[in-house]
This record gives structure tokens, sequence and C-alpha cells, in this order.
């Protein structure tokens, strides 16, 4: 809450709109709450005249008020004090009072009553209490002006700003010298400090005081002495100024010591130099050490507080509450004052452990200016000198280990403008400089700047110049326009790429993924092993099934196959991507297909393809095209481990080996289950051609079919290769239609259909021919093949 009476003593606003002012001073970044007045209409210095008893009352009067030169109002008032000749405050009708009781003419116990004689309690300045009540109506001095604004005249006609500081905003707002400082930068005025000089005596503190700092959390500490004071009473400018700001006054010296606080931030203890020594020690607090506050609880400490002592026990928790045991009272008459800086953190958390927020340990909790600390113990000596009668002694005791090095940034006024977005010359920003207070050097365009102390909260850095100058010469001068950056294209890249590709495909394919343990039991591993490949046994496992890192994803699709058959699941068709890991720690990135039943079921139409050998193959082809490897990948048949010999093979991309393929061995499933197995990080590591695509031809094409009798021994993918090398740019596609096993003693029949076609031009009909025979003559003498009719 700051004091806009108490601010205009350091910078002039007498004429100002204190509410126009609030938004000023919003706009630039502080945002003020709410605006407070004291200010109550109807509200005038008034004279009894005449004061008789109420006829029928034997408490109440009746009183003849004049509230100016032409005007005399009657009024009844039941305080006993009231009598002719008095000067009052009299509440007119329509005055809204606190709590919205609003006075209006009424008639008591017969009598018309005009309005109301106040006490202080009830126009708010003082608190409602049995003590105040017994007071009577508030007696105003004999020569107060009648017809006067009460509340100006008594010096309560203030207006409050209620703040909301941003927490990254230092304490310099949580004192009236600080936001005066934010009011003349707003205004372009000059702020005044108040007065500090006062005069010492021949006798020197250090002949009756010493100081020790024990503890890296007290950076600065300064300690002065004063004698003789007067316990009293404080003048009312000092009462006035902290009931607005929300404390009670108690006494001369504790009010001046909260007077300080709220005027320069920097907190002040005030100890009872009799009842404190000779002698202070600041250090570390001892684990559950004891300290008797001024609240009269016991407050158990730990060995992150700081603590004041007088060299053996506590008598402060430093930053936070002072001890009962050096409190100031109405006995004492020899005082030494405490103005220090101790560590933020450390304030913040005992406080917030013991429950002791205060607006000294707020105040400490934010930072505390080294220059302000000296102002305040010396503004603390003047007042006490002034309004105490206190004798202050000459020299001071210091314990300095602060930092003073000045913040000082360089910059040119083009950093600023590419901060805010917007241009402002160099005269402007000298003149917004000025208006800080911050002192500056500008040469060859180039200005070095000095942060003042009081402005914690600035970093020397251009961001933090740039926006003390945008705020203040307006958000509003600030153009809205699109970030500017450089806009990249999402999407997957890498292995995580490639594992999307191959899940999406493999879900489009009517394949359901699912996700296995990486760790599995020796038996599984067994199977569908590489021999080339070594498992890692885990040394501390937790259980035997879970105690082997896998090298194959198939023995743990094996058992999902399991868990669902159980279920009466018949139809199974899975497939996983994970990562496997051998003895070496090398890391593969495998994907895993499981298929088992019926592929696709047209139950009407009693249309049903069955899962076999072709079908995972088809699929396996399907991949790999999609993924640009066609023509580049082939099929071996192989003897794999835990695969059927006769149904089984290794599949080769550029001659490498990436997998394998095939039916589950009958001896170790007797189901007919098709498994097969990639690595995708050799897929991934392929170089992959982009995929082309090409207009369909216009021109018609010309198919063949022809049927060939050969040794069971040869496969029907060599004969294939052949056909498709000897037919060169004419034949467009080779795909086998029909086998006809055990034809004839060791032989076969496998039938091609050949697809001929020029996507520049119409084939003719002898030309195809002639490619057709020569591939039927090639056939029949490599492969000792006769053709079939």
């Amino acid at each position: 809450m700051i004091s806009l009476e108490w601010v205009s003593d350091y910078v002039d606003i007498k004429d100002e709109n204190l509410k126009e002012l609030a938004v000023k001073i919003t706009k630039a970044g502080i945002n003020v709450e709410k605006v407070i007045s004291n200010h109550i209409d109807n509200l005038v210095v008034g004279e009894v005249i005449e004061c008789v008893n109420h006829p029928d009352s034997d408490h109440l009067h009746i009183c003849k008020v004049r509230i100016n030169e032409n005007e005399i109002l009657e009024i009844v008032c039941g305080a006993s004090n009231v009598r002719t000749g008095l000067k009052v405050i009299v509440a007119l009708p329509g005055a809204i009072l606190p709590d919205n009781f609003e006075i209006k003419k009424s008639v008591i116990r017969g009598v018309e009553s005009n309005g109301m004689l106040c006490a202080l309690f009830e126009i708010g300045v003082e608190e409602k209490n049995e003590e105040n009540y017994q007071k009577g109506i508030h007696e105003l001095d004999i020569d107060a002006p009648v017809g006067m604004d009460a509340l100006k005249y008594l010096g309560y006609d203030d207006t409050l700003y209620e703040l909301d500081i941003h927490k990254h905003r230092n304490n310099d707002c949580y004192y009236h010298i600080g936001f005066a400082y934010e009011i003349a930068a707003i205004l372009n005025k000059k702020v005044t400090l108040p007065e500090r000089n006062f005069n010492c005596i021949e006798d020197n503190i250090e002949k009756h005081f010493s100081l020790d700092i024990e503890t890296q959390k007290c950076p600065y500490y300064l300690a002065k002495m004063v004698r003789n004071v007067k316990i009293g009473e404080s003048p009312d400018f000092i009462k006035k100024r902290l009931i607005a700001a929300g404390m009670r006054p108690i006494n001369n010296v504790v009010d001046i010591s909260n007077y300080v606080m709220l005027e320069f931030g920097q907190p002040l203890h005030f100890f009872d130099k009799d009842k404190l020594g000779n002698k202070i020690v600041v250090r570390d607090a001892k684990e559950d050490e004891i300290i008797t506050t001024l609240d009269g609880k016991e407050r158990i400490l730990k060995s992150s507080d700081i603590v004041i002592t007088d060299g053996d026990k506590p008598v402060c928790i430093a930053g936070v509450m002072g001890g009962f045991n050096t409190e100031v009272d109405n006995n004492t008459k020899n005082i030494l004052i405490e103005s220090a800086i101790f560590d933020a953190i450390s304030i913040r958390n005992t406080a917030n452990r013991l429950n002791l927020k205060s607006e000294a340990s707020i105040r400490y909790g934010k930072g505390l200016s080294y220059e302000y600390t000296n102002y305040a113990i010396e503004r603390a000596c003047y007042l006490l000198e002034k309004y105490a009668e206190a004798e202050v002694l000459n020299n001071i005791v210091k314990y300095d280990n602060i930092d003073k090095n000045l913040k000082v940034v360089t910059f040119k006024a083009e950093d600023v403008n590419k901060i805010l977005g917007i241009v402002i010359d160099t005269k402007d920003m000298e003149v917004e400089l000025k208006r800080l207070d911050f002192a500056y050097e500008l040469d060859n365009d180039i200005f070095t700047v000095t942060i003042p102390n009081r402005r914690l909260d600035i970093d020397p850095n251009v961001n933090d110049i740039a926006e003390e100058i945008g705020r203040l010469y307006g958000y509003h001068n600030l153009i809205s326009t699109m970030p500017k950056c450089e806009a990249r294209y999402g999407k997957y890249v890498g292995d995580v790429k490639m594992r999307k590709i191959v899940s999406k495909r493999l879900r489009s394919l009517g394949l359901n993924e699912c996700k296995t343990y990486t760790l599995t039991s020796p038996e599984m591993v067994a199977t569908f092993k590489d021999e080339e490949c070594n498992n890692l046994v885990l040394p501390n496992a937790m259980s035997i099934d879970k105690s082997v890192i896998r090298t194959s994803i198939l023995p743990s699709l094996i058992n999902t196959y399991e868990y669902n058959k159980k279920r009466n699941v018949k139809d199974i068709l899975l497939y996983e991507i994970a990562k496997t890991y051998d003895a070496d720690f090398n890391e593969t990135t495998k994907v895993a297909i499981l298929m088992k039943g019926n592929y696709l079921t047209n139950e009407w139409q009693n249309n049903i393809i069955k899962v076999d050998f072709y079908l995972i193959k088809g699929i396996v082809e399907n991949l790999l095209d999609n993924l640009g490897f066609k023509n580049r990948y082939s099929f071996v048949k192989s003897n794999v481990n835990s695969l059927h010999p006769g149904i089984s093979a290794k599949i080769y991309l550029d001659k490498t080996c990436i997998g394998i393929i095939g039916r589950v061995h009958p001896e170790y499933k007797k189901d007919e289950i098709y498994v097969c197995e990639l690595s995708l990080k050799d897929l991934y590591e392929a170089q992959i051609k982009p995929i082309k695509y090409k207009e369909p031809s216009k021109y018609p094409e010309i198919v063949k079919d022809v049927a060939f009798v050969v040794d069971e021994k040869i496969d029907s993918e060599t004969i294939k290769t052949a056909i498709i090398k000897e037919g060169k740019r004419i034949l467009d596609t080779c795909e086998v239609f029909d086998l006809y096993p055990n034809i004839s003693d060791g032989k076969k029949s496998i039938a091609y259909k050949l697809v001929f076609k020029d996507n520049t031009r119409t084939l003719q009909e002898d030309e195809v021919m002639e490619v057709f025979n020569r591939i039927i003559k090639k056939i029949e003498n490599e492969y000792s093949a006769t053709l079939r009719n």
C-alpha cells in the first residue's frame, strides 16, 4: 500500500489527477490494482454553540452546531464529552461513513437530528475498540476552521495505491522512495531524498560496542548507537502515515523504525543497548537452538537460520523477528540501531518455516541495496534525534563484504529497436534514460549505461534496458507484427520415420501391433537363435523368466500366440517392432510378423484366404516394395533354426541377409504358424532410390502364356529371372500362375504369364513372337526344360 501524500514529500504531484496518474503507472508496467481515497463527502469541521440535555433521555444531548458562517444545524449526540464551544467533526446528511453507513436526517426521541458528531473510529481513522469508544467524539483544536473538510484538516485526506507487483520486479515498489522514482520517471520529474543530517556527540560507538560476523550469509552490517532517548508518542505525520500503510503506531522509537522501512525499504532493528551488552556476533544458528521472540513465543531454530547474538545467546532471528530479551520498552534509554543485508534465500526459508512472514522479512527476502542500507540508518538517527531527543554517538561500526561493482551495459540504439520491433531515435532514448535517472554516456552512437543500485531487478544486459525504455516510451507505440522465424516442415526423420512407415503399412495390410518384454527366459532365446549372435544374461535378474535380453522378437510373439489360442482366438495376425541387443551391446531394431489361421473370411460367399507361406511372403514383398526396394531383394531357401526345413528362407537385400521367413518347425509347434523377422536397421542404412511413378501406357499389351516342364529341384524364381533377362525392353511383367508338381518322375510343370508392352508405340505380333520364341529356346537349353502342350 503506497500513500500518495507520503510520496509527495519526494516528488511533486500536487497538480496531478491521482486517478489518471494510476492509469499512467499501470500502462508503464506497475499495476495499480486499486485507488483508495480516504475522502468522505459531507464531512466538515463544526462548532458546538449550544448543548442541552435531551428532555426524554438521561444521556442524549441536543446540540446546535455551526457548520459555516450562515448555517446552524440541530444534531442529537450521545457522547459524554460533547459541550458548548467544542470544535467537532460533523457528518452531514448524505455522508457515507466506513462500512457503507449513510447519514440521514432522522428523529431521535421526538427531536429532529440533521447529522452526526463523529469519533475518529467512526470515520475509519482509528481502530474501533472499547478504549477509543470511551473517549467519545473527537475534540478538534480550538483554532480549527469551521466549514473546512474535516479529513483534510486532520491530515487524513490521503489517496492510497494498492499495487499488484510482478514477482520479477524487485522491492523498489515496496517502499515510498522507490515508488517516487517510478512516478518521477513517468512524469519526467526529479526525486528529492529526505533529510538525513544529524549531530554527533563526542562519545565514540567503538568504546561501547564490538561486532563479529561469523557467517557468509551476512555480507553487510551497520550499527549506530544513540543514548538518552525519550520514549513517547510519535508526531502526528508519522502516526498518520503508518496508519495509512496499515501499521499501528506504538511509540516514537518503534514507529521511527517502521517509518524508515516504509520510506527506504530497508528494515531496521532497534536493540535495547543496556539489555544487549557490548557485543554482537552474527552467526548461523545451532541446530534446535531456542529463542523467545518479541511475540513471547519460543522458536526452535535450524542450522540454516541466521541469528544475532550477544556473543552467547541469540537476541534476534536475523531479518525475521527480534528477541524478547533485548526489546525496546518504555524504560529504554540507550539504543543500538542495526541496518544490515542478509542472504535473501535463507530469510525466505526461515520466515516460511517459522510462519513469521512480516514486512521486514518480505523486504529482506527480495534483496536490498547497500546504498539504502546506509541512507536508512542515517535517516533513523536524524528522526530519533529530532523526535526522541536522542544523542547520536560518533562513528559507525561496519562489516562490508558486499560486491560493489557497478552494473554497466553497452549497446547501440539499433540493438534496443531490434528487441522492441520499433524505431526509437537516439535522442528519444536519451530522454527515457534521463527520466529513469540512469547515468549514461553516448559516444559514436554507443550508449554506456550505469544501472543504479536501487534497481536490483535490472541485470546489465540490453534486454532489460530495452524493457525499461520501451515501457516508458509507451507500449501503445509498439507495432503488432507476426513473428518472423524460419518455419520447418514437421515430419518424422531417420529410423523413427522408418518405424512409422513400416508400422503404418503392416496395419494397412490387416496386421495388429503388439508389445512384449525385452527380457525373456533362457528356453525362449534358444529358439530362432542366430548362431553368430550371443545373448546377454543379467547378473541379478528379478526372475528366471526375465533373465536374458532377447536377440529375436519371434519367441515373444510365439508366447503371445499361445495366450490368444488359449482364449479361443483362431485367426492371429501380429507384428511387433522393437530393439534387440546382443552380448556385445550391439543394438538392432527389428520387425517381426506372426500369422496363423485365415487372413480373409467371407462367410456369405464362403470365400476364405488361408495364411500360408506365399501369403506372408507377399506381405513382406508388399512392404519392401513400399519402402522402395523393388527388384533389390530375394528369398533364398535355407535351413533356419526353429523353422520348417522345407518351408523356410532367408531374405536378402543387395546380397546382404536382412531376415528370415517360413513356417515354424512342427517339432516346436504343431500348429501351422508362419513367421518372418526383418532387420529395420539394415533397411534404414540401405540406400533407397526415390520411387518413380510412370504414366500408364496408352498402347495395347500382348499377353502370352507358357508352361515348362522342369526338374523339380529348380525353383520358379530362377526361371523367372531368366525369362525377364531375355525379354529385355518389351517384356513388361512375368508372373507365375500355375504349378503342377509330380507331372512325371522328378519333374514339375510351372506356367508363366508374360505381358509385352511398349509405352511409345503399338507392338507388332511378329516382333513379340520373335522375343517369345527366343525366351522358350533359352529356357529349354539352359534348364533342360520342355515346353508343355
